[in-house]
């Protein structure tokens, strides 16, 4: 399976560049899987597609103001995008520098906090923060959010609440779980009141979530790491789901698939945390999910090639055309896409 099957034209204005005025009145697409037919609707129309006993699985990951400005030692600039908090001192992070700083050197982020690249790894540094203040304190502080690279604006008082959803708890990601943006507290009452559950998990989202995979074979891609928890209540709760039958499991985002689907690699759905690298696409065998709500992804992403595999190649290719033909609005900020599980 090549790349390029996972290529699609898409013109740049229909990349959003901000959010829909409320969070729930985005645009949805519907693909049923099975049949390939397709629905145009709004995201205020979910209602009508759940029932009572259907489970809703959220990530609760929350973007961390990870982007900070500074310089070297030696006086050169750089930008650090702080791709993981791995304690209160030290954090995994992408470095932008003319010349790349070696191990031992003194960083100056911010004008005000001091950092010391203590190794490269890969494409990483681990850097130790000095002080007192925990570095997710100093973040919040001092760091700015990190928009993806096809947003053009400088982060905006509007992002600092809508590039994040909101239920969000857990502080660690680089990048929102952008199909939950379109949540919002009326809509969540909505669907409890309905009889609908709801569950968490928690992936922190990575920058690495943006890279285009930049083989020509797909199976010699290989995918970045993310951590990720799901709690024994999302275990039960999904148990009890199947156990009560009718009700279906609906995987809120491509970061909640992946965690639910880390998770019962074993071959069942067992409670823990870990890393997770795992790379979906066509050919998968789903063990947890029935049905994904997700926004519109990048050409030749990773996540183009999950939702191909959940949803069917020539499903997408056909949803992804209608989209493009009919103006819906791509990634972030953009509108929501439904499908139904394939198989």
């Amino acid at each position: 399976m090549k790349t390029s099957d996972f290529d699609f034209g898409l013109p740049p204005e229909l990349i959003a560049q901000f959010p829909a005025r409320e969070r729930s009145q985005s645009r949805l697409l519907h693909l049923d899987g099975a049949s390939g037919a397709l629905a145009d609707g709004r995201f205020s129309d979910l209602p009508q597609f759940l029932k009572p006993g259907d489970l809703l699985v959220f990530n609760d990951t929350r973007v961390i103001k990870a982007r900070l400005f500074g310089v070297k030692d030696s006086g050169g600039k750089l930008e650090v995008l702080i791709e993981r908090v791995l304690d209160e001192r030290h954090a995994l992070a992408h470095i932008r520098a003319s010349h790349a700083p070696q191990p031992g050197s003194g960083l100056l982020l911010a004008g005000e906090i001091a950092a010391m690249v203590e190794v490269r790894q890969g494409e990483l540094y681990r850097l130790r923060f000095a002080g007192g203040t925990p570095l997710l304190e100093l973040l919040e502080q001092y760091g700015s959010l990190p928009l993806p690279p096809y947003i053009t604006h400088a982060p905006e008082a509007l992002d600092e609440t809508r590039y994040q959803t909101v239920y969000a708890r857990q502080p660690g990601a680089v990048a929102a779980p952008t199909a939950g943006l379109h949540f919002d507290p009326a809509m969540l009452a909505t669907l409890e009141k309905m009889g609908v559950k709801t569950a968490y998990v928690t992936l922190h989202v990575g920058a690495g979530t943006f890279q285009p995979v930049r083989v020509e074979e797909i199976a010699e891609h290989q995918m970045h790491s993310e951590w990720y928890t799901v709690p024994q209540r999302t275990v039960d709760l999904i148990r009890l789901t199947r156990a009560e039958g009718g009700g279906r499991v609906m995987a809120v985002g491509t970061t909640s698939l992946r965690a639910l689907e880390s998770a019962a690699a074993g071959g069942e759905l067992e409670a823990g945390s870990g890393e997770t690298n795992i790379f979906i696409f066509p050919g998968y065998r789903f063990k947890v999910v029935e049905r994904l709500l997700t926004n519109f992804h990048l050409p030749k992403s990773t996540l183009l090639m999950l939702v191909s595999a959940f949803g069917g190649m020539e499903n997408i290719r056909c949803a992804y055309r209608h989209a493009v033909e009919n103006r819906y609005r791509f990634f972030s900020y953009g509108d929501a896409m439904l499908i139904e599980r394939q198989q």
